[in-house]
């Protein structure tokens, strides 16, 4: 098996078909669907085994569930290929696509590939439950391009030099083809050895975080020898109300607000390492600089009365001053607490 396809699912049922047909729609044979059912609670894993029934490359495996990074290091556990990639299950790729990843891939004898992405919406959301109903569009939700920095070139190079000079801070698992060897060992280790993905032996998704694939899609670079990207676009990322992003409930605005505290000092360990190599670092600074931007203007809003503590935990990571030319990081270089206070203003 060459290419193992990673789905972690839930309560995603009026999207699920369209996610898994977009996987079948491939000019491609030597690759195997994975659908992890990460304990849906709606009709997504009768939908899964219904899949499975009539396709013999779709594999399903039902768990209890345990979250998004738990399902796909379910997924890498049993997976057959020898390369890796991963899907949202309310995401779809383009038809036909494979073939030329993969061909690439095999070609330059690649580690990882990156390939581009676009993102789509449901301009009739709501109308229809039926996913061959629905109306997708390509749109942009950002006043900018978050990868304009980005470089789509397919020159190899080694993933610390990608990292730094071809990524932008916007950084997803499910953009990129990997060697599943670069994740967990081909010895007789199992993934159980290692849940966390951090004892230095496999590459694994942290359990329990959100921001998963910024953690992880760094860690993955640094270790891998061989990049390269495709300008191809393949993958469509579908934007919906109840993103962790969009996020309205208290305690969940909690969860990520503390775990963007994580991240940084995650960075901080990670461009730390990279420096006592004497290896460039630079991505790391830009990101945790944009981390703690957002971290500011969350402080200045929803946690203002709170922001004495969290200020006083990023003065103990050390980070100032923070390497951004952002007119915000400035402000916060000169003062994190006037900054604070001057969004505060600004934003009641």
């Amino acid at each position: 098996m060459k290419l193992s396809i990673i789905v972690p699912i839930y309560n995603v049922a009026p999207y699920l078909h369209k996610c898994v047909d977009s996987l079948l729609a491939q000019n491609y044979e030597d690759y195997e669907i994975i659908l992890v059912d990460d304990g849906s609670p709606d009709a997504c894993p009768q939908i899964c085994d219904e899949y499975a029934v009539a396709h013999e490359n779709i594999r399903v495996i039902h768990r209890k569930n345990g979250g998004l990074s738990a399902a796909r290091n379910s997924g890498i556990e049993v997976a057959q290929g020898e390369y890796l990639m991963f899907v949202d299950s309310d995401d779809y790729i383009e038809p036909n696509v494979l073939s030329g990843l993969m061909a690439q891939v095999e070609r330059d004898n690649l580690d990882v590939l990156r390939y581009r992405l676009q993102y789509v919406r449901i301009k009739n959301e709501g109308v229809s439950e039926l996913a061959n109903e629905r109306d997708y569009e390509v749109y942009n939700p950002y006043k900018s391009d978050p990868f304009k920095d980005n470089d789509y070139s397919e020159t190899v190079t080694d993933g610390v030099t990608f990292l730094n000079t071809r990524m932008s801070t916007a950084c997803y698992a499910w953009a990129f083809i990997l060697r599943r060897d670069l994740i967990i060992p081909t010895d007789s280790i199992t993934i159980n050895s290692f849940p966390s993905g951090r004892d230095g032996v496999g590459l694994l998704f942290t359990h329990g975080i959100y921001f998963e694939d910024t953690d992880w899609t760094p860690r993955m670079l640094v270790k891998a020898k061989r990049v390269a990207s495709t300008n191809t676009i393949v993958y469509n990322y579908l934007q919906r109300e109840g993103s962790i992003t969009k996020a309205v409930n208290r305690s969940k605005q909690q969860k990520v607000l503390d775990d963007k505290m994580r991240l940084i000092g995650e960075m901080q360990r990670q461009a730390k390492e990279l420096q006592e190599k004497g290896l460039n670092n630079t991505w790391f600074s830009r990101m945790i600089a944009d981390t703690v931007i957002s971290v500011i203007g969350m402080l200045s809003v929803t946690f203002y009365s709170e922001k004495d503590s969290y200020l006083n935990r990023l003065k103990e990571l050390d980070i100032y001053p923070i390497q951004s030319r952002k007119w915000k990081a400035r402000i916060i270089n000169l003062s994190p607490r006037l900054a604070v206070e001057l969004l505060h203003v600004k934003n009641r």
